[in-house]
């Protein structure tokens, strides 16, 4: 549940008012946007983040900045997530669009799209570029990173470089699709890949158990922090394991997402085998009419970190070599609470949720606690990816937590993590 909640925020679909499906397709043009600044170069380096198993990066729009961006290829526009800075940049007011989330409901959140926002990122830069803008910013994006994210940078990007992320090395290089020569030796790994609407699919052979291996059509999504994600209404065949635990999975646009976390015997990635990957099973009620590609699931970054990465639209592949988190296992939150980053640096910590009967339940946490201490170290020293690995670092390990109730009362809680699935 800790880290989940952030790919539900993302999976929304934006309705043009009065627009037609195939019309407001043509918002997003097979035109590569983004250009080198320097036009005799041939690829640079831009430097990354991981937080909470996404991808930031800084950006500059319009000369003005730095200001940060998610980087989403499960998203086929991007998007400026405050309307307070797009209007302090005095962007433009476009045409309006709805958005509906997660299960097809009308959020009765709007967004506008903006034209000529010259984007700058590291050597590279969209001169005449159109995001949409939310109008109000309800994903509350920075809150569950822990850093400020101002937006989340698309496909456009993708579209325009092949582009190769590093997580262990904390920088991507983007590539001249041109010029870009695939690396050579045994450990790299070529999956082809489709696009489709603005992303990019692939099929993988997963063991959902002893006996039965199904090859799965998947988005290649950096912008989900879990793993895997399967929707059992897309296969009759795809049935829910028979070890799995509720959880909300995240929280839409609409409400909570709901589901079941529980776990595959293997995914193949070319010639890797990956085991035990922890999954995703969201409710078919809260996830249906927001696909607009047939597919039967996706994978996120707490699988993709474990690879160097080389996301080549232009040749329509994905090449893959292991790094040294290969073998690490597939964890979830041991704790049982949801926490929300509040504060103008993010480093006050709020109990958003706690899961029933769970650790955290059983020693009597509880919503709307602010996280003081843990393990006797402030949590205000520590950013909201180290909370994360330590409530999900070791089956049995103790945690000792100072929290302050709303009304400023301060209790001490001990418990043990305890992994449930």
């Amino acid at each position: 549940m800790f880290l989940s909640r952030l790919v539900w925020l993302l999976f929304f679909l934006l309705l043009g008012e009065g627009m037609q499906p195939a019309a407001r397709a043509q918002a997003v043009t097979a035109e590569a946007p983004f250009r080198f600044r320097n036009a005799r170069r041939h690829q640079v380096h831009v430097p990354v983040r991981l937080q909470r198993n996404l991808v930031v990066v800084s950006c500059l729009l319009n000369g003005y900045g730095p200001f940060n961006f998610l980087l989403d290829t499960g998203v086929s526009t991007t998007l400026i997530t405050s309307s307070a800075l797009a209007d302090s940049l005095h962007l433009r007011h476009g045409e309006r669009f709805r958005v509906v989330g997660a299960g097809g409901a009308d959020s009765g959140l709007l967004a506008y799209q903006t034209d000529s926002v010259r984007l700058t990122l590291g050597g590279v830069e969209a001169p005449r570029f159109s995001p949409l803008v939310l109008e109000t910013d309800a994903l509350n994006l920075s809150g569950y990173v822990g850093v400020p994210i101002h937006g989340i940078l698309g496909s456009e990007l993708f579209r325009s470089f092949v582009v190769a992320l590093r997580p262990e090395e904390s920088f991507m290089v983007l590539h001249d699709p041109a010029t870009f020569r695939a690396p050579q030796g045994r450990q790299w790994s070529s999956l082809p890949i489709s696009l489709e609407k603005g992303k990019a699919y692939f099929e993988a052979p997963v063991e959902l158990n002893d006996s039965l291996t199904l090859t799965l059509k998947l988005v290649l999504d950096t912008g989900a922090s879990h793993a895997l994600s399967l929707e059992t209404d897309s296969d009759p065949r795809l049935a829910l394991p028979a070890r799995r635990l509720p959880a909300e999975l995240g929280q839409g646009l609409t409400g909570t997402v709901r589901g079941y976390l529980g776990r595959v015997a293997a995914l193949h990635l070319g010639r890797y085998r990956l085991h035990s990957v922890l999954t995703s099973y969201p409710d078919a009620s809260d996830v249906h009419g927001r696909v607009d590609v047939p597919r039967n699931g996706n994978v996120g970054y707490e699988l993709l970190k474990r690879f160097s990465l080389i996301i080549d639209y232009a040749h329509q592949r994905l090449l893959l070599r292991p790094n040294l988190r290969l073998l690490d296992p597939f964890e979830h939150d041991m704790c049982g609470i949801d926490l929300l980053a509040t504060g103008p640096d993010y480093h006050r910590y709020l109990v958003l949720s706690v899961a029933p009967d769970s650790p955290a339940y059983r020693a009597g946490v509880e919503r709307d606690e602010e996280l003081i201490t843990i393990n006797f170290l402030p949590a205000s020293a520590l950013s909201l990816s180290q909370l994360s690995r330590m409530l999900r670092s070791e089956d049995g390990r103790l945690l000792y937590l100072v929290l302050r109730r709303p009304n400023g009362d301060l209790h001490t809680v001990s418990m043990h993590l305890k992994r449930q699935i």
